[in-house]
């Protein structure tokens, strides 16, 4: 026997003032496809649209990578699939689309939004996995290896905003910051796991934290009182732990809060781990002649491309690598304030 009594529709949340406040609140930024002007008026406002990424220097990777109809593109880091999205435009026909990426909430949406683009089914093929699973992909998948292939190896801003992902100190969550939330331990766990030496040597090599010691002393102190299980408990320690501290002119004690979740979230990760891997492997993941272009966003990335293609160029893997680092642009950084800090780097595989 059915229910005779049909499902009420959902009514969205209510949020108080004019306008919504919190991430979960902003139905309209959350739902692009409905709202379309009011996600553009967000945008001219050099915002980003809660549940949303913009992609950074798109026309400068297309120009390095020089995408054409019958490549094979790989995406090592899909996001919310606007480079990719480029990318699967600039090799059709013929070509198509390699998409890995460790989110298995943002995944599925970003498949979605890349297959109602209208491209033949056979024409995307996408994998839930780190880039260090590129070369069983690509075995897979594209056993000749790629024509082109980008990594983006910034947090994507649907990520960020979130405050159940745990990576944000704005908004109070749960000290997460996995990138993959079925796997690992959130950060929560492992500073329970890490000494205090430990905890300062994440902090000096993962964000050149200049107070690393005093700090790992007062957060390991901290959650040895009471566990730190949220963004905002953490956050609090570090600002009244660094509020003591002489500053460089300009610098904020909020600095100080991003380098140590910073630090944090690429050890709950192993990124730079993983990373490694992945510019060893990289040159055979390349057929001849092939192009690669990885976006970093702080210096401990930055240094390990740097070296992994000058090595490679060294060696013969490479014919050649980009000359300097290659950065938005004034206009960029104006419209769209998360890619101040993108560099890009470039290099060609030996024929």
């Amino acid at each position: 026997m059915t229910d005779p009594t049909p499902d009420k529709p959902k009514r969205r949340a209510r949020y108080h003032g004019k306008n919504p406040r919190h991430f979960h609140e902003k139905y309209k930024e959350l739902q692009p496809e409905r709202y379309p002007d009011d996600v553009a008026k967000v945008i001219s406002g050099g915002k980003t649209p809660a549940g949303t990424h913009r992609p950074i220097l798109v026309a400068e990777i297309l120009r390095v990578l020089g995408p054409r109809p019958g490549d094979i593109a790989v995406d090592c880091t899909l996001g919310y699939g606007g480079h990719a999205r480029e990318l699967l435009a600039a090799v059709r026909p013929g070509g198509r689309l390699l998409g890995l990426d460790a989110d298995p909430i943002e995944l599925p949406r970003t498949e979605a939004r890349l297959r109602a683009l209208g491209f033949p089914d056979e024409s995307i093929a996408l994998r839930h996995a780190n880039f260090a699973a590129l070369p069983q992909f690509l075995a897979d998948e594209a056993p000749e290896g790629a024509d082109v292939l980008l990594a983006d190896l910034g947090l994507s801003s649907m990520q960020i905003d979130d405050p159940a992902r745990g990576f944000t100190f704005k908004v109070d969550g749960p000290l997460d910051m996995r990138m993959d939330p079925t796997r690992g331990r959130p950060a929560s766990a492992l500073l329970s796991e890490l000494g205090e030496p430990g905890l300062a040597q994440i902090l000096e090599e993962n964000a050149d934290e200049p107070h690393a010691r005093g700090l790992a002393e007062a957060i390991h102190r901290a959650h040895r009182r009471g566990p730190l299980a949220t963004t905002q408990a953490l956050a609090e320690v570090v600002r009244q732990a660094s509020a003591r501290w002489p500053r460089l002119p300009g610098a904020t004690v909020d600095d100080t809060v991003r380098r140590v979740f910073q630090a944090i979230r690429i050890a709950v990760n192993n990124e730079f781990g993983v990373l490694t891997g992945f510019l060893r492997t990289l040159p055979a993941a390349l057929k001849p002649g092939g192009r690669v272009a990885i976006l970093t966003f702080h210096s401990g990335e930055d240094r390990r491309v740097k070296t992994a293609f000058k090595e490679g160029l060294r060696d013969g893997l490479y014919a050649s690598i980009a000359d300097e680092v290659i950065r938005p642009s004034a206009e960029e950084r104006r419209e769209n304030p998360r890619s101040t800090s993108a560099k890009l780097r470039f290099a060609v595989r030996s024929s």
